[in-house]
């Protein structure tokens, strides 16, 4: 036991170390470049109305034609889009250029090179053409490619996508690109994404040409909620946990967590609020359009959203946010964690995606206008998007599913694992009611917002929405759009958008050959659409449901009517991989067969590995630093039962001869009736018998665990290994984590070695 106590005490030590580190902290002040937010937003973009001060009109043009058309971009452009770059950055101070991409690590990768190159007279020189511009060539062997790319297969090439603009970081410029394998398989999260987008657009036009023959495109558009807690950085650091994982996977509930529910929108703490004034200020920078901040439900937890943007431009700021919000936490001595579940007992963080359509004409095909009920282009899109969600519900369950994700979603907090439609009271009815055929897309009854009335002078009138929200559902409309909320913090939006973009345009196509089969001679457009619509609505309505999504009756309710209440990844991925998921996306055009598979083996290995090191942390964590410090512990209450045994003996004899010397003259016992010193010895006792039992069962498990994945590593199949370690690795998990919280109640304080929640939690 002796052996333990010095590395005991050290990391005692080191953890009240950091407690008073971060109690002393003090905000870092920020100052703004301006108080208008619009006289810095977009400076480090090279943005439209930069390209106009550098380029020629007729380049200028054809780049926009590729921005707006999707039209391609030769090299002769290209060559004078790299100058006016180079140009651009180095006025700036820029030094290094690099492709910027998302491979399927879920981060953002980047290769810089500098601005140089050797001349024949063999001086030195700026140089950045077309050639770096458009394309370059980074390792495909050493990302994630489902067997795509071979270790002895390492070339794969980025490409350039003038949809979405360039932006310095740092010293560097950076140029948003696709990832693809030297055989053409995309890589990456965003090449899907812009096919997906592009299926979108396809489909979604000639429905519109129904109701106005003017539009010629469709955009998907993306605003996301980004939810994220925030640690003290010298507490994370002595959290191996935090530091590896991302997540906490031990801790006791402290007495006080969320229960008061007074975190929620309260007051920012003013280490927080610079913070958020720092890298807001960055993001304004960067074109990322920013709009409100706030505290969330959990203690440390907060979230920041923007205005919305087109999904691609959407997807590629969210990625760079994130980034950008860990470096400058880092400058805060704060650490940023998006895990989905970092602290068990308080609420888990979600990235909650709002998604519309709208077209160059600058409509908005989920607005429902003053009268939904004989709005048919809004009825049509709202309709097919519902139908779409009901007919792939699986793949949008796929579509969220990560090892972080499977600890919130159903947890009382998130939408549960069971994919639902949330459309509000007075959009049930008007589609009930359509459906019976009471309506013929005729005006109707106005349904423009109310008033509420507060019976309070001097405040001004109040205006009701036409739906309540319902924030317990996995996918809501909320006015103008659906609420895609089930999507976790830590994930690529792309992930999500790339599925729901590419159901919603294999539905819109599907209605559009289902009207155009009913029209003739007796059957009109108009009627055929009606037609077709109400049988959609009738065909799924077991996919809407109004009430809470929480209760245990709607997965009653959910079993049913058929709904798939898919709880774990490894099964949520296999949906992936059915046929019907095979045909959906090559029909599209978004992934071949081969691309697909790749992606389902990526995920699986993906969850494997974030549970294997889960596993190896938690591991870690209890036999050597847990396990020691309660037997420590324990070690000292058996020397104070020794002692007490000790001290109470010498009391009574001193007892037994005081009385003798007064000839029989009985004395009161040393401590009263209850002071007998097995009386007092069994309190510390049972202390010590519950360590004992809390410490072995830690030890069998966790060795049980060590077992369990060892024998899963040894299986080559992806998906049957992540089985392995969602049904027999990670089973072990919470007994471990029960009886290590129960120790941290029963140990001294002073001897335990990490920061405990009401720390983690509670710092400002």
């Amino acid at each position: 036991m002796r052996g333990i106590s010095k590395p005991i005490l050290l990391m005692s030590s080191i953890r009240f170390k950091a407690l008073q580190e971060a109690i002393s902290r003090q905000p870092l002040n920020v100052e703004l470049p301006s108080n208008k937010v619009s006289d810095f937003f977009g400076v480090n973009v090279f943005s439209y109305e930069v390209m106009q001060k550098y380029l020629s009109e007729g380049i200028l043009k054809t780049v926009r034609m590729a921005m707006e058309s999707s039209t391609p971009i030769d090299r002769a452009t290209a060559d004078e889009v790299a100058i006016a770059m180079k140009t651009w950055a180095l006025e700036n101070g820029v030094t290094h250029y690099t492709h910027w991409f998302q491979p399927l690590t879920g981060a953002t990768a980047e290769k810089h090179d500098v601005f140089l190159d050797i001349a024949p007279n063999g001086k030195v020189v700026e140089k950045f053409g077309g050639g770096q511009l458009v394309q370059q060539e980074p390792d495909a062997s050493s990302f994630p490619s489902g067997g795509i790319r071979s270790t002895f297969e390492a070339r794969g090439y980025t490409g350039w996508d003038p949809s979405s603009p360039a932006f310095i970081f740092g010293k560097t410029l950076c140029i948003p690109t696709i990832y693809i394998s030297y055989t053409g398989e995309a890589l990456d999260y965003k090449t899907p994404l812009l096919k997906a987008l592009n299926a979108l657009n396809k489909a979604a036009v000639p429905v519109c040409n129904y109701f106005d023959k003017d539009v010629k495109k469709v955009i998907s558009t993306l605003g996301w909620e980004q939810e994220y807690f925030l640690v003290d950085e010298a507490l994370f650091s002595v959290r191996p946990d935090l530091v590896h994982s991302g997540r906490a996977l031990f801790g006791a509930n402290p007495a006080k967590g969320q229960q008061l529910e007074d975190h929620y929108f309260g007051s920012i703490p003013e280490r927080v609020n610079e913070y958020m004034r720092d890298f807001e200020t960055e993001s304004y920078k960067l074109g990322i359009p920013l709009k409100t901040r706030h505290n969330e439900v959990a203690p440390n937890q907060y979230e920041v959203a923007p205005i919305f943007e087109e999904a691609n431009i959407a997807v590629d700021h969210n990625q760079l946010l994130m980034d950008l919000m860990d470096k400058v936490a880092r400058r805060h001595k704060l650490r940023v964690l998006f895990y989905e579940k970092p602290f068990a007992g308080v609420n888990g963080s979600g990235k909650h995606n709002n998604w519309s359509m709208s077209t160059d004409t600058g409509k908005n095909l989920l607005s429902p206008g003053r009268t939904p009920e004989s709005n048919l282009q809004f009825l049509t899109f709202f309709i097919n998007t519902i139908k779409a969600v009901h007919d792939y519900s699986d793949i949008m369950r796929a579509s969220i599913a990560s090892a972080g994700n499977e600890h919130r979603l159903g947890a009382n907090e998130a939408p549960p694992a069971i994919i639902s439609v949330f459309i509000g009271q007075q959009l049930t009815k008007v589609l009930d009611t359509f459906a019976q055929g009471e309506t013929k897309g005729k005006p109707g009854k106005s349904s423009e917002k109310k008033s509420l009335k507060l019976d309070i002078g001097h405040i001004p009138e109040l205006t009701l929405d036409n739906t309540d929200r319902n924030r317990t559902s996995p996918f809501a409309f909320t006015g103008n759009k659906f609420e895609f909320r089930a999507v976790g913090s830590s994930a690529n939006c792309a992930q999500a958008m790339l599925v729901l973009n590419t159901i919603v345009a294999e539905q819109l196509t599907q209605f559009k050959t289902d009207v155009d089969k009913r029209v003739n001679k007796s059957t009109s457009t108009e009627e055929a659409i009606i037609q077709v619509l109400r049988g959609y609505v009738t065909a799924s309505a077991n996919i809407r449901f109004e009430g809470n999504n929480y209760s245990n009756e709607w997965v009653k309710e959910a079993a049913r009517r058929g709904l798939p209440n898919v709880q774990t990844t490894p099964e949520a991925l296999e949906a992936l991989i059915t046929e019907k998921a095979i045909n959906l996306f090559e029909k599209q055009g978004i992934f071949s067969k081969r691309e697909q598979e790749a992606r389902h083996e990526i995920q699986a290995e993906m969850y494997t590995k974030k549970i294997q090191i889960e596993s190896r942390i938690m591991a870690d964590m209890a036999l050597t630093q847990i396990i020691p410090v309660a037997l420590k512990y324990q070690n000292l209450l058996i020397n104070n039962v020794k002692g007490l045994k000790e001290v109470f003996s010498s009391s009574q004899v001193l007892a037994n001869v005081e009385m003798d010397s007064r000839k029989g003259k009985a004395m009161a016992e040393p401590m009263g009736n209850g002071g007998r010193y097995e009386d007092i010895a069994d309190t510390q006792i049972a202390m010590i018998k519950e360590i004992s039992e809390r410490v072995s069962v830690i030890q069998s498990r966790t060795e049980q665990m060590i077992e369990e994945r060892k024998k899963a590593n040894k299986i080559e199949d992806a998906t049957d290994k992540a089985f392995a370690y969602c049904e027999k690795v990670k089973a072990c998990f919470d007994e471990i984590r029960y009886h290590a919280d129960k120790l941290e109640l029963i140990v001294d304080d002073s001897m335990w070695p990490f920061p405990k929640y009401r720390e983690l939690l509670f710092i400002k």
